[in-house]
């Protein structure tokens, strides 16, 4: 069966990507919780993942001892292996465009992701008050956001971006976490995706995890001294 190796369910944006896919497309996986400690040589965390992935980060993908640590390259993986799911839209240029978007993902919205790390347990919309008066950079990664949902949910008629549940919405589920702890203004059709997305059973699935580990790591907390 395959393994993915995670971080904590509440502050692993990276780790979520996979995870929803996996669990929203249905296919059998093990999680292995790579629990963050630290991220020193000599940490737990560092030892979960000695021999399993040569980044010593999460997330990992383990097929029959095939490692694969890249996000990008799990769901290209994932999607070759699992044809009959769909994971990618099945119309070419769809599926270019999906895959477009999903790079810009992986690689962009550095401004939003920097002021407003995942932290799907707590209600920050008071820091995302201040975010938002206080970065215009933020400011610029959501509209690009808000443009590019818009376009895609308009050019294929939703509920997700294109059309059934893609990687791409897995792939940007947690920026609809930020979006919501932070409480970021949107346009309601965009709150609406966000709230789509928080109900697919995938998604359902990590946020109770997420709140069921009640692990408050002060190093990912720039906002709270407590839970």
């Amino acid at each position: 069966m395959l393994q993915l190796y995670i971080g904590n369910k509440n502050y692993s944006s990276w780790s979520m990507r996979p995870w929803v896919l996996l669990r929203q497309a249905g296919i059998p996986f093990e999680e292995v919780l790579a629990r963050f400690d630290s991220f020193d040589a000599d940490s737990h965390f560092k030892a979960a993942l000695a021999g399993i992935s040569p980044t010593g980060k999460v997330p990992v993908l383990v097929d029959a001892g095939l490692a694969i640590w890249d996000t990008l390259a799990i769901a290209e993986y994932l999607a070759e292996t699992h044809p009959e799911k769909h994971l990618w839209p099945q119309d070419k240029a769809a599926r270019a465009h999906a895959r477009s978007v999903c790079a810009e993902m992986h690689s962009g919205f550095t401004a939003l992701r920097g002021a407003c790390p995942m932290n799907i347990e707590a209600h920050l919309p008071e820091v995302g008050a201040l975010i938002w008066r206080d970065k215009p950079a933020v400011r610029a990664d959501v509209q690009r956001l808000v443009d590019m949902w818009s376009g895609l949910l308009e050019q294929h008629g939703g509920p997700m971006l294109f059309g059934d549940f893609s990687v791409a919405d897995a792939f940007f589920a947690p920026v609809c976490m930020r979006l919501h702890s932070y409480g970021l203004p949107v346009p309601q059709h965009i709150a609406d995706y966000v709230q789509r997305v928080r109900e697919l059973p995938g998604v359902k699935a990590w946020i109770d995890g997420a709140l069921a580990e009640a692990d408050f790591r002060e190093f990912e907390e720039p906002y709270r001294l407590r839970r």
